[in-house]
Formats: structure tokens, C-alpha cells, sequence
């Protein structure tokens, strides 16, 4: 069967989240009030992300200006990234955050050939603009991750997820084989679902060599 890793970005790929360093240095607002009322799921990611980043009037290359030199990546990552190579998996990051700096990081990494689907922004003076697209090419407020791991899984793979927070926590549900760390792993421990643990990407390609012993 052919495999497909999707794996998150912010805290996933990343050790911190890139859009909160973003938005502390930028958002001419309240952004934390928005993030309150999304952890208690009061508005979904997209309305977070979009009433979040229209308090952001600074430009692209401002933006991304500022993350140099402040963005951690988790260990091992160029690891799975040849793993995946090497076995003929199809890595994809989806992703809550927003597209324009999920690909800067990567091209810093020499990686910018991963396949990449996050929020679409866009830069105006009165604030950014951001939405999101799913596979069918249809605008989406919700569901993002979870569409596209259903659309991978109607093409005929199996899956493998890897996330760290509570927007992952949906889309797993529908993998084969689940990575967590952070607010995802704490959800699967909490209720003994199965899962493997990981602090670095190295964890990870390990656990899938053992793994693969077994076809998976």
C-alpha cells in the first residue's frame, strides 16, 4: 500500500508556534482574547487565524525579517525528510498556519520542495487577509486538516500523522499510525488511544524502521 506522512508545521516542524511570535511582535490588538476563545472552542483555527492577522499591517518582508534567527526546528527533521525519500513515502505539511512563512522556513532548510498546503495570505495596509483552501479547491472556515487527510485516504494511502496540538487532534483520528507530542500526545494519553511518542524527528524515522519490520 502506498504510505503519505502528514505532519503538522507550527510546533510539529518547529519547536514554538511561528504564527504567535508573529503576532506578539505585530498585532495591533487583542490576539490573545481570539486565542482564549479558540482553546475553549468558541470560533474554530480559521476565524482565529483570520480576525488574529487582519490586526497585522506590516508587510512580507517585514515579517519575515523579523523570524531570522528565530526560528527553532526540531531535531532530525532532514532525517525523515530522506527517510521518507529513501522509502518512496509522500511527505506533506498541512497546516493552520499561513503558507507565505511555513515555506520561508522550509526554503531556509534547503526543503522548499516539500509539499505544503496552510492558510493562503495575503498583505494590505488595513491588515492581512487570510483564508483557507481545501483539496476540492473549495474555501474552508474549518476542517482543514481533516479534509485533506480524508481526500489523501479516498486516493488510497495509508497514513501516517505527526502533530503536537489540539487541531490535530481531529484529523488523526482518521491515520493509521499516529506521532504525537505536546497537547496531542497529552490527548492520546489521557485516553489510551494508540500512538507513538516523539521529542525529535530522529524518534520518529527510528520508530518507523522498527516498524517497517513489521509492514507497518
Amino acid at each position: 500500500m502506498k504510505t503519505l506522512v502528514q505532519c503538522d508545521f507550527d510546533g510539529t516542524v518547529t519547536e514554538e508556534d511561528v504564527s504567535f511570535f508573529l503576532l506578539d511582535a505585530f498585532a495591533q490588538g487583542d490576539w490573545r482574547r481570539l486565542l482564549q476563545e479558540y482553546k475553549e472552542h468558541r470560533i474554530s483555527v480559521g476565524e482565529f487565524n483570520t480576525k488574529a492577522f487582519a490586526m497585522v499591517t506590516a508587510d512580507k518582508h517585514t515579517l519575515l525579517e523579523a523570524l531570522e534567527g528565530n526560528v527553532k526546528v526540531r531535531t532530525g527533521v532532514h532525517e525523515l525528510v530522506n527517510y521518507c525519500l529513501r522509502e518512496g513515502f509522500r511527505l506533506v505539511i498541512v497546516s493552520n498556519g499561513l503558507d507565505f512563512y511555513v515555506k520561508a522556513v522550509l526554503k531556509d532548510l534547503g526543503l522548499e520542495n516539500i509539499e505544503v498546503h496552510a492558510a493562503q495570505a495575503s498583505f494590505h495596509p488595513e491588515g492581512m487577509k487570510v483564508h483557507y483552501v481545501g483539496p476540492d479547491g473549495k474555501r474552508l472556515d474549518d476542517g482543514f486538516k481533516e479534509a485533506y487527510i480524508k481526500s489523501f485516504l479516498k486516493l488510497g494511502y495509508r497514513v501516517i500523522y505527526m502533530g503536537n496540538g489540539d487541531s490535530d487532534v481531529a484529523p488523526a483520528k482518521y491515520a493509521q499510525h499516529v506521532f504525537a507530542t505536546g497537547d496531542l500526545l497529552a490527548y492520546y494519553r489521557e485516553n489510551n488511544l494508540n500512538y507513538k511518542p516523539f521529542e525529535t524527528f530522529i524518534d520518529v524515522v527510528r520508530d518507523l524502521e522498527q516498524m517497517s519490520q513489521f509492514q507497518l
